[in-house]
């Protein structure tokens, strides 16, 4: 039973199921792949296929979502934001559908001052480009 009783959102089954069809791999490649780094603990194939299929799982731990991170080759934060929402009711403000905004929130915590100084030159130049564009088309 997950934390909330009723599990009414599905972020964190979604983001499972939708992740390892990206990637390409079986469940149990997953399994293999899935190995907290800290910990050792495995993310078993009988708890990913509840996940996927939507069935009652409680909450994951710490060491579980970590494990994902590695087999789905995401952000640890954005399997924790998927897990809070899921199982919490928690929302995030750094959201998209297709998750690139999240991976991007993500990986910015990574990036040392000049990286994000760089990235937000990147983002500065599309804005102008998209304003160009659209003044030349509007």
């Amino acid at each position: 039973m997950s934390l909330m009783g009723e599990q009414e959102r599905t972020d964190f089954n979604d983001l499972v199921r939708g992740r390892r069809a990206e990637l390409g791999i079986s469940l149990r490649e997953l399994e293999a792949r899935s190995v907290d780094p800290e910990a050792g603990e495995r993310a078993r194939f009988g708890w990913i296929s509840k996940v996927e299929k939507g069935r009652p799982t409680d909450a994951p731990p710490p060491a579980l979502l970590r494990a994902l991170a590695v087999g789905l080759e995401l952000p640890l934060r954005v399997l924790q934001e998927a897990a809070a929402a899921q199982f919490l009711g928690m929302t995030s403000y750094v959201w998209s559908e297709d998750r690139t905004t999240r991976v991007l929130a993500a990986r910015i915590e990574e990036m040392s001052d000049a990286e994000r100084r760089q990235l937000a030159d990147i983002a500065e130049t599309f804005a102008r480009r998209r304003a160009r564009s659209e003044g030349a088309t509007g």
